[in-house]
């Protein structure tokens, strides 16, 4: 069982990862578990369109319907505000990679 710290820690790593692809090009939430997975992170859909909604409620993302073979997906791109704080995040992160 994962410590509630250490779960604080990785959900604040996971937007920035969001965050980081969405300046890419838009996302999706089956691209982002199956990228997150890749990087060691089980992430449920449960855990993650509630992080989308907060970072969308934020205005670091926003969000778009497309129809994909018939089903409708919500799509995430970064806003100019979104980029600012990844830009922010990134030499955070930086700093303190340096340190560690």
């Amino acid at each position: 069982m994962q410590s509630p710290i250490l779960r604080k820690l990785f959900l604040g790593f996971i937007q920035i990862h969001i965050l980081h692809h969405a300046k890419k090009e838009p996302v999706f939430g089956t691209f982002m578990i199956d990228e997150l997975k890749s990087h060691g992170y089980d992430i449920s859909p449960g855990t993650l369109y509630p992080i989308f909604h907060k970072l969308e409620k934020a205005e670091l993302l926003t969000m778009e319907s497309r129809v994909v073979d018939g089903k409708i997906r919500k799509y995430y791109s970064i806003t100019q505000k979104g980029d600012e704080i990844l830009s922010q995040a990134k030499a955070k992160a930086k700093e303190l990679t340096h340190e560690l």
